[in-house]
């Protein structure tokens, strides 16, 4: 992975040697889709929805309404929300297809489906009062995507449904940002029915993951490297990355390990189970674009080995927060019906560090270890067997709870 590290640092580096480089084009020299364009590609409804947080940034969210074999009008359906990871958008979970896409795989089941998109990726590139190319745009982490996205498009969704509740899944940052959420807004626990962690990155201590500890030294703590690095756009999609990804990725070469590194973070320098037939589409909208706060958080949370919040250093903490040392998150807030699943060889979401988390949550239902040991970070949207290993039980397990609320 820290060879990964270099090819980043060094595409970042080319590309802004060009003249006419603008981080913030986000027309790639092909046409891509949209993830409704994608879901309408393959026979199903498709909507987009644009939901203003209350600090004025405009998250473009998607919708699956039903499956086209389960039309049969407005017929009111449990609603489930879908979060990607760092790095990924609301794509990540469509392109294993209806045979294998998560999202498909819901509606399929008879839910009212729903693509979330964080601040500041390539769908949620707008603010109603800040310009993109403003420094304070691109100052958060993903615990305000937690406290703040999570909670705009929850409400939005369950106004525009007419639902109370709804069920949630989380990839790796979609996981993290659903623990700050549950922890620092509390209320919002009663609006889950259950809540499914896939690879879920909380603690991070024994993190093995060698872009995480490579770059430790330089931005765990507070610091010059910090600095240097905050509040900006990191890895924009741009004319330049994306052409060169998309040529590489698309001819399978000796760089394909490093596609996959480039298209989500925290992926490992292996192929494993991945499906490698979906790295060219993957290339198309990977990576979508992120704050450098986002990942220098994840940082520091291996630096401390703690959940807590973004460390600005002792003084803006102080005016921040009103103490020097960034809180920590009350994981026992979490009162949701929770599902954790892991794999062994995850090197982010390491299961030392997941095995601490089951005392500190107070509903927890399940905590499952995938069998295979060979099962990592990505496989649990990208594996050829996604679909028999993870969708299968996280959408059975969803369907007890709402049976089981019928029965009553």
């Amino acid at each position: 992975m820290l060879r990964g590290t270099l090819l980043i640092l060094a595409l970042v580096a080319t590309a802004a040697a060009f003249d006419d480089f603008d981080p913030f084009i986000d027309i790639p020299f092909k046409a891509i889709k949209t993830s409704a364009e994608r879901i309408e590609a393959h026979g199903y409804p498709a909507e987009s929805h644009f939901v203003e947080t209350p600090d004025g940034y405009v998250l473009n969210v998607f919708r699956i309404p039903h499956s086209p074999s389960l039309n049969n009008g407005a017929q009111q359906r449990p609603v489930v929300l879908i979060m990607h990871g760092l790095f990924s958008c609301s794509d990540c979970f469509l392109l294993n297809g209806p045979e294998d896409g998560l999202a498909y795989n819901y509606a399929d089941a008879g839910y009212d489906v729903w693509l979330g998109n964080a601040r500041g990726n390539l769908y949620s590139r707008n603010n109603t009062r800040r310009d993109v190319k403003h420094p304070y745009f691109w100052k958060f982490s993903w615990h305000e995507i937690g406290s703040i996205d999570l909670p705009a498009m929850i409400d939005y969704i369950l106004e525009v449904t007419g639902e109370k509740a709804l069920h949630y899944v989380g990839h790796s940052q979609g996981c993290t940002s659903f623990f700050v959420m549950g922890s620092y807004r509390p209320e919002y626990n009663d609006k889950i029915k259950t809540s499914h962690m896939l690879a879920p990155p909380v603690f991070m201590g024994n993190t093995t993951e060698g872009l995480i500890v490579a770059t430790a030294p330089v931005f765990g703590t507070p610091g010059l490297g910090t600095t240097l690095l905050e509040n900006q756009v990191f890895l924009p999609q741009n004319q330049f990355i994306q052409r060169l990804l998309d040529t590489t990725c698309s001819n399978q070469p000796l760089l394909l390990s490093y596609c996959k590194t480039l298209a989500l973070l925290w992926g490992g320098p292996e192929i494993g189970n991945l499906n490698a037939t979906l790295l060219p589409q993957i290339a198309e909208t990977h990576p979508a674009g992120i704050s450098s706060n986002q990942a220098i958080h994840f940082i520091q949370s291996y630096a401390s080995n703690e959940f807590r919040l973004y460390d600005w250093g002792s003084r803006k903490n102080l005016e921040y927060y009103g103490v020097a040392e960034p809180p920590p998150y009350d994981l026992g807030q979490i009162t949701s019906e929770l599902y954790l699943y892991y794999g062994l060889a995850d090197g982010s979401a390491n299961k030392q560090d997941i095995s601490r988390l089951p005392e500190l949550l107070p509903n927890l239902a399940l905590l499952h270890e995938v069998p295979d040991p060979t099962w990592g970070h990505l496989d649990f949207i990208f594996a050829t067997e996604v679909k028999k290993v993870i969708n299968d039980m996280v959408i059975d397990y969803s369907k007890a709870y709402d049976e089981g609320i019928n029965k009553n």
